[in-house]
Formats: structure tokens, sequence, C-alpha cells
């Protein structure tokens, strides 16, 4: 699954941003891939120039077939205003609330069904998608390096952006310049539960930015 973000989190919607979309290419292919379109990553604005429409169309391959004698719809809308996973050295703005995938866990698009994409907290390309720019969130360990009591992940410690991998954090000193957040909790939940192994398995970290 695409999602780094558990359920317990606890957050001011007036802190949620909805100005940016993910950068064109970045999404998930499909809800079982991961991807920078992922929930849960750390991003930074990647274009922000208001002087913009507020919608772009452009032809793309997503809508299909669009070659067809009097079909007038051959344009997908995208907001120009984009997001990218942050980097090593940055200060992110934020963290996303939901995915961004093209199609669901069978390959079928996302864009014919949006009860599905519903269900599957997901949002097409080029929509806006929330962020979180601060508040205590809950994390997988898809979302941030090394494991619990290694690398600083431990409570008490610092957050920042990882210097490999994009969108993610890891654990530093709280005294640590890029330090953006605190880790206050940690755990880890066994697989299986009930004899099923399910997608909430595994080490995660309840940390507070912002």
């Amino acid at each position: 699954m695409s999602l780094r973000l558990l359920p317990f989190r606890q957050y001011n919607e007036q802190d949620v941003i909805n100005m940016f979309a993910i950068e064109s290419g970045l999404e998930c292919s499909d809800t079982n891939t991961s991807a920078e379109g992922d929930n849960g990553v750390f991003v930074k604005v990647t274009a922000g120039d208001l002087t913009k429409d507020t919608i772009e169309y452009t032809a793309d391959s997503y809508l299909g077939k669009t070659d067809y004698p009097f079909v007038g719809g051959t344009m997908y809308p995208k907001n120009p205003l984009t997001i990218s996973g942050a980097a090593s050295g940055d200060i992110p703005l934020g963290v996303t609330l939901l995915q961004t995938a093209k199609n669901d866990e069978n390959g079928e698009k996302l864009l014919y069904n949006a009860q599905k994409r519903e269900e599957l907290q997901a949002i097409l390309p080029g929509q806006s998608v929330p962020v979180l720019t601060r508040g205590v969130i809950t994390l997988t360990n898809d979302a941030f390096d090394g494991s619990l009591g290694a690398g600083g992940n431990v409570i008490g410690s610092g957050i920042k952006i990882s210097n490999s991998n994009v969108g993610k954090i890891t654990g530093v000193a709280p005294t640590d310049t890029a330090s953006f957040g605190t880790i206050i909790g940690t755990g880890s939940r066994t697989s299986p539960q009930g004899g099923l192994t399910d997608q909430f398995s595994g080490e995660y970290m309840v940390v507070k930015f912002g």
C-alpha cells in the first residue's frame, strides 16, 4: 500500500494547505506501489507561480484514446502549483494526507470510480493534495529511515529530512538545526493479527512537528 500514515493523528484543519498537486510523473501508478505520491510524504514547493491559470488543460495519456471523431473532451485538467518530496537539507512545507494515484489495486483507473477513490483515500494526478503543516501524526516504517532505537529514532529525538530518501525523515539530536519536529512515541505492531497480515503491521512512531 502507498500509505505511510496510520489513523491516529491530531491537527487543526486550518493548518492544512490545499493549494498544490504532486508534480506530474511522481504520482503512484496504482495504490499498491510506492512513490512520492504516497500519503505521509514530507514535501516542498516546486512551482508556486500564482500568475498562472487556476487550472491548466493538457493532453494526457491517462485519458486513454482521445482521437475519436467528434470527441470534445480531450484535455485533462491539472493544478499548475506543484510539490515534490523534500530532500536532504530542506525544511518541508508539510506532509501529504492523501495519496495521488492513477489506478486502484486491480489496475482499474480511479478516474472512473469516485467512490473507490474515497475508500482508498486517494486523489487523481493533477488534483490538489491536502498538506498538513503542523500537528501530531503517526508514521509507518515506510516513512522513516532505519529501525526504532537506531539512528536517533527514539522518543525525544528531533526529526529532519532523510539524507538519502526523498520525502522520508530520520531521527536526529533535538538541537540539530535542520530539525523540524519531535518523536513523542514509538511502537511495533506484530503481524499477523488474528491470523491475518495487514498494512498496519511493523514499527511506527508518533511525531509532533511544525
